[in-house]
């Protein structure tokens, strides 16, 4: 057998750490911070062992699958709404059947729970392009529901965000938080500002939007919470519309 090259030894952790953050984010959507690493090694198919290799404690696990889902939070708004959720392409523990298919954003993103539907790209596109007829908001919220269903550490950044990361000590939470403000809450403040604006001229007031971080921090809180329920009786890609409806966006 011909030995495995650097490069591939690197892809293969790296694909390993995907995996594992991928395991910890679901296991945290049913057991919050009662998660344990053996808990994580079960979920991930991994034994203690390889799983405490790479993290000893839940701590650094839970701070690195949050900042690993930062790098990749504001995508849902530069991306084109009606864009379809794209999978990446198989990675070399996909091709040895040593981990399970990739999901969106390059990670093993876990789609709904028990429902193929939800994790058709095709049906999230078009509910993503239907939401679109009801404004820019709206499409926008559809689309970050359809991402959290498919990358629950998404959700859980969004979810965490909203408490102020106060599972973390004030050293992590800070630069999170203030990373956060920078990567999603403003784009999204000047998404729903614009949105504001044009309402305003349909209207004939055209007033200056006040408190968009603090509309935008609602937004998000709202979406979290209509998500919980959907998210875990694995119908989010299906009823992402109805939330938006619901709230009005």
């Amino acid at each position: 057998m011909t030995p495995r090259t650097k490069e591939q030894n690197e892809e293969i952790r790296l694909q390993r750490l995907a995996q594992i953050r991928k395991a910890a984010a679901d296991v945290f959507l049913n057991k919050g911070p009662l998660l344990e690493i053996r808990d994580v090694a079960a979920q991930a198919g991994l034994g203690y062992g390889t799983v405490y290799h790479y993290y000893s404690n839940k701590g650094d696990l839970l701070y690195d699958l949050l900042w690993d889902a930062l790098e990749r939070a504001g995508g849902w708004l530069k991306a084109p709404l009606e864009a379809p959720l794209k999978v990446p392409p198989e990675s070399p523990l996909e091709a040895s059947g040593e981990a399970p298919a990739g999901g969106h954003f390059g990670l093993a993103a876990a789609a709904d729970t028990g429902n193929a539907a939800a994790a058709d790209s095709r049906s999230g596109s078009r509910e993503t392009a239907a939401a679109a007829e009801l404004g820019p908001v709206a499409a926008a919220g559809v689309r970050l529901l359809q991402l959290w269903a498919e990358d629950h550490a998404l959700y859980l950044l969004h979810k965490l965000a909203g408490e102020g990361f106060a599972s973390l000590p004030e050293a992590r939470s800070a630069p999170l938080s203030a990373a956060f403000r920078r990567e999603v809450l403003s784009p999204l403040a000047a998404l729903l500002e614009t949105g504001h604006a044009a309402d305003g001229a349909a209207d004939g007031n055209m007033e200056e939007p006040p408190y968009q971080l603090q509309r935008a921090e609602m937004l998000l809180a709202a979406l979290v919470g209509c998500a919980s329920l959907s998210l875990r009786r694995g119908r989010l890609h299906e009823e992402a519309k109805d939330i938006a409806c619901f709230l009005k966006l």
